[in-house]
């Protein structure tokens, strides 16, 4: 298995050390910013804000490569 870049395992650490201004969308499990109404990947509105559930998902993310679609590669 390879390595992920450095920027998500550096962004997961930001998030991780702060995650109340984080939450996952219930959607595409992204994190996203605490202050973020619709999911910017999936359009979703559901979202979790518990600090363990966004700790868990920011390890998840960062110690893999991305898998998800994101806005900025659908334009």
């Amino acid at each position: 298995m390879q390595e992920p870049p450095p920027n998500r395992a550096e962004a997961a650490a930001k998030i991780v050390s702060n995650p109340d201004n984080y939450k996952v969308c219930e959607g595409c499990d992204s994190i996203v910013g605490r202050a973020t109404a619709i999911c910017p990947n999936c359009h979703s509105f559901r979202f979790d804000a518990e600090t363990d559930s966004v700790v868990h998902q920011a390890v998840i993310l960062g110690s893999r490569e991305q898998r998800s679609v994101t806005a900025e590669d659908l334009s």
